[in-house]
Protein backbone atom coordinates (compact mmCIF):
# COMPACT_ATOMS: atom_id res chain seq x y z
CA UNK A 1 0.00 0.00 0.00
CA UNK A 2 1.53 3.23 -0.59
CA UNK A 3 1.87 6.64 0.66
CA UNK A 4 -1.18 8.13 -1.08
CA UNK A 5 -3.60 5.24 -0.55
CA UNK A 6 -2.71 4.73 3.28
CA UNK A 7 -3.56 8.84 3.77
CA UNK A 8 -6.78 8.24 1.35
CA UNK A 9 -7.79 4.96 3.59
CA UNK A 10 -6.86 7.49 6.98
CA UNK A 11 -9.47 10.16 5.77
CA UNK A 12 -12.03 8.01 4.91
CA UNK A 13 -12.15 6.58 8.34
CA UNK A 14 -11.57 9.27 10.68
CA UNK A 15 -15.00 9.49 12.05
CA UNK A 16 -13.94 5.36 13.10
CA UNK A 17 -10.29 6.20 14.47
CA UNK A 18 -11.92 9.29 16.28
CA UNK A 19 -14.79 7.38 18.15
CA UNK A 20 -12.07 4.34 19.43
CA UNK A 21 -9.96 7.68 20.40
CA UNK A 22 -12.85 9.33 22.37
CA UNK A 23 -13.67 5.46 23.86
CA UNK A 24 -9.69 5.67 25.28
CA UNK A 25 -10.65 8.73 26.61
CA UNK A 26 -13.64 7.84 28.16
CA UNK A 27 -11.88 4.67 29.51
CA UNK A 28 -8.93 6.69 31.44
CA UNK A 29 -10.71 9.43 32.21
CA UNK A 30 -13.98 7.60 33.67
CA UNK A 31 -13.62 9.68 37.68
CA UNK A 32 -13.72 12.75 35.87
CA UNK A 33 -16.87 13.32 34.00
CA UNK A 34 -15.93 17.05 33.56
CA UNK A 35 -12.94 16.35 32.28
CA UNK A 36 -14.20 13.62 29.91
CA UNK A 37 -16.51 15.96 28.14
CA UNK A 38 -13.38 18.65 27.71
CA UNK A 39 -11.22 16.02 25.86
CA UNK A 40 -14.18 15.09 23.97
CA UNK A 41 -14.99 18.16 22.98
CA UNK A 42 -11.12 19.03 22.00
CA UNK A 43 -11.16 15.90 20.31
CA UNK A 44 -14.76 16.53 18.15
CA UNK A 45 -13.38 20.22 16.21
CA UNK A 46 -10.06 18.72 16.10
CA UNK A 47 -9.95 15.24 15.34
CA UNK A 48 -6.96 13.22 15.73
CA UNK A 49 -4.91 16.35 16.75
CA UNK A 50 -6.75 16.79 19.98
CA UNK A 51 -5.95 12.91 20.80
CA UNK A 52 -2.11 14.28 20.68
CA UNK A 53 -2.87 17.03 23.05
CA UNK A 54 -4.52 14.37 25.38
CA UNK A 55 -1.35 13.01 25.34
CA UNK A 56 1.17 15.93 26.27
CA UNK A 57 -1.52 17.69 28.29
CA UNK A 58 -3.97 14.98 30.06
CA UNK A 59 -4.07 11.95 32.26
CA UNK A 60 -0.69 10.47 32.74
CA UNK A 61 -1.72 6.82 32.64
CA UNK A 62 1.09 6.18 34.97
CA UNK A 63 0.33 8.65 37.28
CA UNK A 64 -0.27 6.36 40.41
CA UNK A 65 2.42 3.83 39.79
CA UNK A 66 5.08 6.99 39.52
CA UNK A 67 4.50 8.06 42.56
CA UNK A 68 3.24 5.05 44.71
CA UNK A 69 7.42 5.57 46.50
CA UNK A 70 6.73 8.89 46.89
CA UNK A 71 2.99 8.73 48.47
CA UNK A 72 4.35 6.32 51.03
CA UNK A 73 7.72 8.31 52.45
CA UNK A 74 5.22 11.23 52.55
CA UNK A 75 3.32 9.73 55.78
CA UNK A 76 6.05 11.41 58.28
CA UNK A 77 4.46 9.93 61.78
CA UNK A 78 6.56 12.57 64.03
CA UNK A 79 4.07 13.78 66.98
CA UNK A 80 1.23 13.59 64.78
CA UNK A 81 -1.06 11.89 66.84
CA UNK A 82 -0.12 13.33 69.79
CA UNK A 83 -2.27 16.52 68.42
CA UNK A 84 -4.64 14.46 66.95
CA UNK A 85 -5.76 13.49 70.45
CA UNK A 86 -5.46 16.41 71.74
CA UNK A 87 -7.94 17.92 69.65
CA UNK A 88 -9.96 14.53 69.75
CA UNK A 89 -10.17 15.32 73.73
CA UNK A 90 -10.74 19.24 73.06
CA UNK A 91 -7.42 19.77 74.63
CA UNK A 92 -6.09 21.93 72.35
CA UNK A 93 -6.37 25.79 72.25
CA UNK A 94 -5.28 28.58 70.77
CA UNK A 95 -3.54 30.98 72.63
CA UNK A 96 -6.08 33.71 71.00
CA UNK A 97 -9.40 32.67 72.19
CA UNK A 98 -11.22 33.94 68.71
CA UNK A 99 -9.27 31.18 67.03
CA UNK A 100 -11.07 28.26 68.91
CA UNK A 101 -13.50 27.96 66.16
CA UNK A 102 -10.36 26.70 63.33
CA UNK A 103 -9.46 24.02 65.34
CA UNK A 104 -11.02 21.51 63.66
CA UNK A 105 -9.00 22.79 60.81
CA UNK A 106 -5.83 22.22 62.18
CA UNK A 107 -6.95 18.48 62.91
CA UNK A 108 -8.27 18.37 59.59
CA UNK A 109 -4.76 18.94 58.07
CA UNK A 110 -3.16 16.94 60.71
CA UNK A 111 -5.63 13.65 59.37
CA UNK A 112 -5.45 15.08 55.91
CA UNK A 113 -1.59 15.68 55.21
CA UNK A 114 0.15 15.21 58.30
CA UNK A 115 0.66 19.15 59.09
CA UNK A 116 2.15 19.61 62.35
CA UNK A 117 0.76 22.35 64.15
CA UNK A 118 3.43 24.73 65.79
CA UNK A 119 3.05 27.98 67.58
CA UNK A 120 6.81 29.19 68.15
CA UNK A 121 7.05 31.17 64.79
CA UNK A 122 7.93 34.59 63.91
CA UNK A 123 5.77 35.53 60.32
CA UNK A 124 7.25 37.90 57.71
CA UNK A 125 5.42 38.71 54.74
CA UNK A 126 7.42 39.68 51.95
CA UNK A 127 5.47 41.50 49.26
CA UNK A 128 7.76 42.78 46.57
CA UNK A 129 10.82 41.74 44.34
CA UNK A 130 13.36 43.70 45.45
CA UNK A 131 11.98 42.83 49.13
CA UNK A 132 12.05 39.09 48.72
CA UNK A 133 15.21 38.68 46.80
CA UNK A 134 17.30 41.45 49.16
CA UNK A 135 16.11 39.24 52.29
CA UNK A 136 16.63 36.03 50.76
CA UNK A 137 20.13 37.13 49.36
CA UNK A 138 21.00 37.98 53.14
CA UNK A 139 20.16 34.81 54.00
CA UNK A 140 21.87 33.13 51.65
CA UNK A 141 25.05 34.84 52.50
CA UNK A 142 24.77 34.10 56.26
CA UNK A 143 24.07 30.49 55.68
CA UNK A 144 26.76 28.88 57.79
CA UNK A 145 25.67 24.68 57.50
CA UNK A 146 23.20 24.18 54.39
CA UNK A 147 20.88 26.07 51.50
CA UNK A 148 18.15 23.60 50.18
CA UNK A 149 16.21 25.77 47.49
CA UNK A 150 13.07 24.19 45.48
CA UNK A 151 11.84 26.33 42.37
CA UNK A 152 9.64 25.97 39.38
CA UNK A 153 11.45 28.83 37.30
CA UNK A 154 15.03 30.14 37.00
CA UNK A 155 15.60 32.49 34.59
CA UNK A 156 18.82 32.68 32.49
CA UNK A 157 18.92 36.73 33.71
CA UNK A 158 20.74 38.50 35.72
CA UNK A 159 18.71 38.15 38.73
CA UNK A 160 19.31 34.29 37.60
CA UNK A 161 22.74 34.40 37.26
CA UNK A 162 23.66 36.42 40.36
CA UNK A 163 21.68 33.79 42.49
CA UNK A 164 23.71 31.41 40.94
CA UNK A 165 27.04 32.51 41.44
CA UNK A 166 26.12 33.69 45.27
CA UNK A 167 25.08 29.70 45.95
CA UNK A 168 28.91 28.84 43.80
CA UNK A 169 29.92 31.08 46.54
CA UNK A 170 28.76 29.48 49.02
CA UNK A 171 29.57 26.02 48.14
CA UNK A 172 33.19 26.91 48.09
CA UNK A 173 33.09 27.86 51.50
CA UNK A 174 31.63 25.02 52.29
CA UNK A 175 28.20 25.17 52.59
CA UNK A 176 25.86 21.64 51.64
CA UNK A 177 23.93 23.81 48.94
CA UNK A 178 21.11 21.38 47.09
CA UNK A 179 19.07 23.35 44.17
CA UNK A 180 15.89 21.82 42.70
CA UNK A 181 14.64 22.78 40.12
CA UNK A 182 11.18 21.90 37.59
CA UNK A 183 12.40 20.12 34.34
CA UNK A 184 9.66 21.81 32.31
CA UNK A 185 9.45 25.67 34.15
CA UNK A 186 13.59 25.58 33.39
CA UNK A 187 12.84 23.86 29.84
CA UNK A 188 15.15 26.46 28.29
CA UNK A 189 17.74 27.25 30.12
CA UNK A 190 21.56 25.75 28.78
CA UNK A 191 22.59 22.73 29.91
CA UNK A 192 25.88 24.68 31.48
CA UNK A 193 24.00 27.05 33.47
CA UNK A 194 24.01 25.40 36.84
CA UNK A 195 27.66 24.49 36.26
CA UNK A 196 29.31 26.76 38.94
CA UNK A 197 27.11 25.61 41.46
CA UNK A 198 28.11 21.71 40.58
CA UNK A 199 31.73 22.65 39.97
CA UNK A 200 31.92 24.68 43.77
CA UNK A 201 30.98 21.20 45.38
CA UNK A 202 26.84 21.92 45.51
CA UNK A 203 24.22 19.48 43.93
CA UNK A 204 21.58 20.16 41.51
CA UNK A 205 18.49 18.22 40.27
CA UNK A 206 15.76 18.48 38.34
CA UNK A 207 12.38 17.02 38.35
CA UNK A 208 10.87 15.66 35.81
CA UNK A 209 13.83 16.88 33.36
CA UNK A 210 12.59 16.47 29.38
CA UNK A 211 14.08 13.13 27.69
CA UNK A 212 15.14 15.61 24.50
CA UNK A 213 16.57 19.06 25.52
CA UNK A 214 14.18 21.82 25.18
CA UNK A 215 11.17 19.11 24.74
CA UNK A 216 8.93 18.02 27.62
CA UNK A 217 6.39 15.74 27.13
CA UNK A 218 4.93 15.63 30.24
CA UNK A 219 3.18 18.80 30.87
CA UNK A 220 1.35 17.79 33.97
CA UNK A 221 2.55 17.09 37.26
CA UNK A 222 4.78 19.79 37.48
CA UNK A 223 6.78 21.39 40.69
CA UNK A 224 5.13 24.10 41.24
CA UNK A 225 6.33 24.90 44.83
CA UNK A 226 9.37 27.61 45.84
CA UNK A 227 10.25 27.42 48.70
CA UNK A 228 14.13 28.00 50.34
CA UNK A 229 15.53 26.30 53.94
CA UNK A 230 18.85 28.01 55.11
CA UNK A 231 20.39 25.95 58.08
CA UNK A 232 17.26 24.91 59.42
CA UNK A 233 16.15 28.26 60.73
CA UNK A 234 14.59 30.33 57.94
CA UNK A 235 12.23 29.49 55.37
CA UNK A 236 10.47 31.06 52.78
CA UNK A 237 7.23 29.84 50.66
CA UNK A 238 5.01 32.22 48.86
CA UNK A 239 4.71 33.20 44.87
CA UNK A 240 8.29 34.43 43.98
CA UNK A 241 10.33 32.24 41.35
CA UNK A 242 13.68 33.47 40.29
CA UNK A 243 14.05 35.98 37.15
CA UNK A 244 14.22 39.79 36.62
CA UNK A 245 10.20 40.04 35.80
CA UNK A 246 10.05 39.45 39.69
CA UNK A 247 11.54 42.36 40.06
CA UNK A 248 8.96 44.06 38.14
CA UNK A 249 11.87 44.65 35.31
CA UNK A 250 9.86 42.82 32.49
CA UNK A 251 8.26 45.03 30.00
CA UNK A 252 5.53 42.89 29.25
CA UNK A 253 4.10 42.58 33.10
CA UNK A 254 5.47 45.83 34.63
CA UNK A 255 4.96 46.20 38.24
CA UNK A 256 5.05 42.81 39.92
CA UNK A 257 2.81 42.31 42.59
CA UNK A 258 3.62 38.89 45.00
CA UNK A 259 3.35 37.79 48.67
CA UNK A 260 5.98 35.77 50.08
CA UNK A 261 6.45 34.74 53.91
CA UNK A 262 9.67 34.93 55.72
CA UNK A 263 9.30 32.24 58.36
CA UNK A 264 11.81 30.87 61.60
CA UNK A 265 10.33 28.64 63.85
CA UNK A 266 9.31 25.43 63.52
CA UNK A 267 7.24 26.12 60.77
CA UNK A 268 10.58 25.55 58.71
CA UNK A 269 10.65 21.84 59.61
CA UNK A 270 7.49 21.45 57.64
CA UNK A 271 9.37 23.07 54.51
CA UNK A 272 12.42 21.33 55.61
CA UNK A 273 10.48 17.63 55.39
CA UNK A 274 9.02 18.80 52.14
CA UNK A 275 12.35 19.05 50.48
CA UNK A 276 13.49 16.31 51.43
CA UNK A 277 10.94 14.37 50.29
CA UNK A 278 11.20 16.02 47.10
CA UNK A 279 15.04 15.95 46.49
CA UNK A 280 14.91 12.22 47.02
CA UNK A 281 12.28 11.51 44.96
CA UNK A 282 13.93 13.46 41.98
CA UNK A 283 17.64 12.78 42.86
CA UNK A 284 18.43 9.00 42.67
CA UNK A 285 22.32 9.10 43.13
CA UNK A 286 22.47 11.90 45.88
CA UNK A 287 19.51 10.82 48.62
CA UNK A 288 19.29 12.97 51.84
CA UNK A 289 18.99 10.83 54.89
CA UNK A 290 16.70 12.47 57.92
CA UNK A 291 19.88 13.60 59.76
CA UNK A 292 19.53 15.65 62.89
CA UNK A 293 20.91 18.39 61.89
CA UNK A 294 18.01 18.90 59.01
CA UNK A 295 15.86 19.47 62.28
CA UNK A 296 17.72 21.57 64.48
CA UNK A 297 15.97 22.70 67.72
CA UNK A 298 14.66 25.98 67.16
CA UNK A 299 14.24 28.74 70.00
CA UNK A 300 10.65 30.52 70.40
CA UNK A 301 10.83 32.84 67.73
CA UNK A 302 7.32 34.43 67.74
CA UNK A 303 3.72 33.13 69.01
CA UNK A 304 2.15 32.76 64.98
CA UNK A 305 0.65 29.56 64.81
CA UNK A 306 1.51 27.85 61.04
CA UNK A 307 0.49 24.63 59.37
CA UNK A 308 2.88 23.94 56.03
CA UNK A 309 0.52 21.91 53.96
CA UNK A 310 1.30 20.03 50.66
CA UNK A 311 -0.62 18.77 47.84
CA UNK A 312 0.02 16.84 44.71
CA UNK A 313 -0.79 14.05 42.46
CA UNK A 314 0.87 12.08 44.73
CA UNK A 315 -1.34 12.95 47.37
CA UNK A 316 -4.17 10.63 48.53
CA UNK A 317 -6.29 13.90 49.20
CA UNK A 318 -6.35 17.41 47.79
CA UNK A 319 -4.57 18.97 51.23
CA UNK A 320 -4.35 22.89 50.03
CA UNK A 321 -7.98 22.82 47.72
CA UNK A 322 -9.69 21.12 50.47
CA UNK A 323 -7.84 23.18 53.01
CA UNK A 324 -9.58 26.37 51.07
CA UNK A 325 -12.66 24.81 51.09
CA UNK A 326 -12.53 24.64 54.75
CA UNK A 327 -11.48 27.93 55.13
CA UNK A 328 -14.51 29.08 52.75
CA UNK A 329 -17.04 26.90 54.93
CA UNK A 330 -15.66 28.43 58.26
CA UNK A 331 -16.36 32.07 57.10
CA UNK A 332 -18.65 33.90 59.26
CA UNK A 333 -17.75 37.86 58.14
CA UNK A 334 -15.09 38.10 55.63
CA UNK A 335 -13.14 36.40 52.64
CA UNK A 336 -10.66 37.66 50.99
CA UNK A 337 -8.90 36.19 47.62
CA UNK A 338 -5.53 37.02 45.47
CA UNK A 339 -5.05 34.61 42.83
CA UNK A 340 -3.85 35.30 39.14
CA UNK A 341 -5.57 32.52 37.69
CA UNK A 342 -9.36 31.96 38.97
CA UNK A 343 -10.48 28.68 37.92
CA UNK A 344 -12.56 27.04 40.85
CA UNK A 345 -13.92 23.75 40.33
CA UNK A 346 -17.52 23.19 41.78
CA UNK A 347 -16.82 22.64 45.22
CA UNK A 348 -15.20 25.97 45.61
CA UNK A 349 -17.39 28.03 43.00
CA UNK A 350 -20.42 26.51 45.27
CA UNK A 351 -19.38 27.78 49.01
CA UNK A 352 -18.35 31.22 47.65
CA UNK A 353 -22.00 31.47 46.34
CA UNK A 354 -23.00 30.21 50.05
CA UNK A 355 -20.91 32.33 51.41
CA UNK A 356 -21.67 35.19 49.46
CA UNK A 357 -25.43 34.74 49.76
CA UNK A 358 -25.37 34.11 53.79
CA UNK A 359 -23.84 37.85 54.07
CA UNK A 360 -20.13 37.33 53.96
CA UNK A 361 -18.22 39.64 52.85
CA UNK A 362 -16.28 38.01 49.75
CA UNK A 363 -13.84 39.57 47.74
CA UNK A 364 -11.80 38.03 44.86
CA UNK A 365 -8.87 39.91 42.92
CA UNK A 366 -7.09 38.97 39.72
CA UNK A 367 -4.60 40.68 37.41
CA UNK A 368 -5.87 42.82 34.22
CA UNK A 369 -2.78 41.65 32.21
CA UNK A 370 -3.59 38.03 31.34
CA UNK A 371 -0.44 35.62 30.41
CA UNK A 372 -2.10 32.92 29.77
CA UNK A 373 -5.48 34.05 27.49
CA UNK A 374 -7.58 31.01 27.93
CA UNK A 375 -7.14 31.16 31.84
CA UNK A 376 -7.61 34.82 31.97
CA UNK A 377 -10.97 34.52 29.92
CA UNK A 378 -12.63 31.63 31.98
CA UNK A 379 -11.12 33.69 35.51
CA UNK A 380 -13.56 36.18 34.59
CA UNK A 381 -16.52 33.87 33.55
CA UNK A 382 -16.53 33.00 36.79
CA UNK A 383 -15.95 36.19 38.43
CA UNK A 384 -18.69 36.94 36.61
CA UNK A 385 -21.51 34.19 38.48
CA UNK A 386 -19.95 35.27 41.62
CA UNK A 387 -20.14 39.34 41.20
CA UNK A 388 -23.91 38.38 40.24
CA UNK A 389 -24.57 36.27 43.36
CA UNK A 390 -23.21 39.39 45.20
CA UNK A 391 -19.17 39.00 45.53
CA UNK A 392 -17.11 42.05 44.72
CA UNK A 393 -14.37 41.39 42.32
CA UNK A 394 -11.44 43.33 40.91
CA UNK A 395 -8.90 43.29 38.10
CA UNK A 396 -5.60 45.02 39.28
CA UNK A 397 -4.13 47.63 36.62
CA UNK A 398 -1.32 48.64 38.56
CA UNK A 399 0.81 45.47 36.88
CA UNK A 400 0.63 42.08 37.47
CA UNK A 401 -0.47 40.50 40.89
CA UNK A 402 0.90 37.17 41.11
CA UNK A 403 0.08 36.46 44.51
CA UNK A 404 -1.80 33.04 46.07
CA UNK A 405 -3.42 34.34 49.33
CA UNK A 406 -7.19 34.05 51.33
CA UNK A 407 -7.69 35.63 54.52
CA UNK A 408 -10.82 34.90 56.34
CA UNK A 409 -12.32 36.98 59.21
CA UNK A 410 -9.36 38.85 59.74
CA UNK A 411 -8.69 35.70 61.90
CA UNK A 412 -6.74 32.65 59.47
CA UNK A 413 -5.04 33.21 55.85
CA UNK A 414 -2.95 31.21 54.10
CA UNK A 415 -0.18 32.35 51.64
CA UNK A 416 1.55 29.82 48.92
CA UNK A 417 2.18 28.56 45.71
CA UNK A 418 -1.15 27.51 44.51
CA UNK A 419 -3.26 29.36 42.70
CA UNK A 420 -7.35 28.95 43.14
CA UNK A 421 -7.65 27.21 39.97
CA UNK A 422 -7.92 23.52 38.68
CA UNK A 423 -4.49 22.50 37.77
CA UNK A 424 -3.06 23.97 41.42
CA UNK A 425 -5.85 21.45 42.69
CA UNK A 426 -5.17 18.57 41.46
CA UNK A 427 -1.95 18.86 38.34
CA UNK A 428 0.77 20.67 40.15
CA UNK A 429 3.10 19.82 43.47
CA UNK A 430 2.49 22.71 45.17
CA UNK A 431 2.93 23.86 49.02
CA UNK A 432 1.33 26.80 51.29
CA UNK A 433 1.48 27.91 54.89
CA UNK A 434 -1.86 28.09 57.07
CA UNK A 435 -1.18 30.82 59.15
CA UNK A 436 -3.83 31.35 62.94
CA UNK A 437 -2.93 34.97 63.64
CA UNK A 438 -5.16 37.85 63.91
CA UNK A 439 -2.18 40.53 63.22
CA UNK A 440 -0.72 38.56 60.37
CA UNK A 441 -4.50 38.55 58.91
CA UNK A 442 -5.28 41.87 59.56
CA UNK A 443 -1.85 42.63 57.90
CA UNK A 444 -2.92 41.12 54.90
CA UNK A 445 -6.26 42.15 54.83
CA UNK A 446 -4.30 45.55 55.36
CA UNK A 447 -2.63 45.25 51.78
CA UNK A 448 -5.74 43.57 50.03
CA UNK A 449 -7.66 47.21 50.67
CA UNK A 450 -4.36 48.93 49.49
CA UNK A 451 -4.48 47.30 46.10
CA UNK A 452 -7.93 47.74 45.65
CA UNK A 453 -7.06 50.89 45.11
CA UNK A 454 -4.79 50.18 42.19
CA UNK A 455 -8.03 47.95 40.79
CA UNK A 456 -11.22 48.52 38.84
CA UNK A 457 -13.89 46.54 40.22
CA UNK A 458 -15.72 44.54 38.03
CA UNK A 459 -19.32 45.71 38.64
CA UNK A 460 -22.62 44.09 37.48
CA UNK A 461 -23.23 46.87 34.88
CA UNK A 462 -19.34 46.45 33.40
CA UNK A 463 -19.98 42.81 33.21
CA UNK A 464 -22.65 43.01 31.56
CA UNK A 465 -21.07 45.36 28.64
CA UNK A 466 -18.83 43.38 27.68
CA UNK A 467 -18.67 42.60 24.09
CA UNK A 468 -19.97 39.36 22.29
CA UNK A 469 -16.46 38.60 20.99
CA UNK A 470 -15.45 38.61 24.90
CA UNK A 471 -18.27 36.92 25.68
CA UNK A 472 -17.86 33.54 22.79
CA UNK A 473 -13.81 33.96 24.59
CA UNK A 474 -15.38 33.60 27.87
CA UNK A 475 -17.71 30.81 27.24
CA UNK A 476 -15.06 28.24 25.23
CA UNK A 477 -12.73 29.23 27.87
CA UNK A 478 -15.51 27.72 30.40
CA UNK A 479 -15.88 24.67 28.69
CA UNK A 480 -11.81 24.17 28.63
CA UNK A 481 -11.44 25.25 32.23
CA UNK A 482 -11.18 21.52 33.69
CA UNK A 483 -8.28 21.18 31.45
CA UNK A 484 -6.42 24.13 31.68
Amino acid sequence: MNVTAIIKWFFSNILIINILLAILIVFFERRNPTSVWAWLLILFFIPIVGFILYLFLGQDLRRKKMFKGKEEEDHIQQMIHIQERSIDENEFTFTDPNLNSFTDMVGFHLRSNNALFSANNKVEILLDGEEKFSKLKESIKNAKEYIHLEYYIIRNDALGKEMIDLLAQKAEEGVEVKLLYDGMGCIWLPRKFFNPIIKAGGQVSAFFPPFIPYFNLRMNFRNHRKICIVDGQEGFVGGFNIGVEYLGQAPKFGFWRDTHFYLRGNAVDGLQARFLLDWNFSSVLNKITNDTKYFPIKEDEGDVGVQIVSSGPDSKWYGIKNGFLKMIMEAEKSIYIQSPYFVPDDSILEALKVAVLSGVDVRIMIPNKPDHPFVYWASLSYLGELVQAGARCYTYEKGFIHCKTMMVDGLVNTVGTANMDIRSFKLNFEVNAFVYDAEITRQLETIFMQDIEDSEEMTIERYEQRSYWIRMKESVSRLLSPIL
